[in-house]
């Protein structure tokens, strides 16, 4: 297992260093996306992978390894929007960004680890073409809840679900590397 918790560390080092640039760039505009935007953003990720897997030419010279980290990056996005509200405006500098996004990394890798240990890695024998499905299923699930204003009967809520969308992106890119 000190091998996966490396692995998933070296996939969340990428995606957490073009986050930081990105705020250097961008500031935390995004901050002011309300959830189901953010869902729509990583929808859009995880269908463009899904198009990536079928078809036999892309247009656009980028693979689906930037869409996984995509994935990743608006889902802890959308964590930390669901814990601290949306605001009017940009109102996190690149430290502070930074240091939430660590928090939702480390309550996620938990998770993953938690669970991995009881499934035993079977996510080591599952194809990347179906842990997209997983994130699609997750999308749709989410998009419901969101329509359904955030309340649940007996499923997890948006929280369970993000997570498990950056555990199935950080095993894909695994696979990919």
């Amino acid at each position: 297992m000190s091998t996966t918790s490396q692995q998933y560390d070296e996939v969340i080092a990428t995606c957490r260093n073009l986050f930081i640039n990105k705020m250097t760039d961008y500031g935390s505009a995004w901050r002011i996306l309300r959830l189901p935007s953010l869902t729509d953003q990583i929808f859009i990720k995880a269908q463009r992978i899904r198009g990536l897997q079928t078809l036999a030419e892309s247009k656009v010279d980028e693979g689906q390894e930037s869409e996984f980290i995509g994935i990743i990056n608006y889902s802890i996005m959308a964590l930390i929007q669901l814990e601290k509200g949306i605001v009017e405006q940009p109102d996190l500098n690149v430290e502070q960004a930074t240091k939430l996004y660590d928090q939702q990394v480390a309550i996620t890798k938990q998770l993953m680890m938690d669970k991995n240990h009881d499934y035993g890695e079977a996510w080591r024998d599952m194809r990347v073409s179906s842990l997209t499905d997983l994130i699609l299923q997750k999308l749709l699930r989410v998009k419901q809840i969101e329509d359904n204003a955030g309340k649940t009967i007996v499923s997890e809520g948006l929280d369970a679900n993000y997570k498990d969308m950056i555990n199935y992106a950080v095993f894909a890119m695994i696979h990919l590397s």
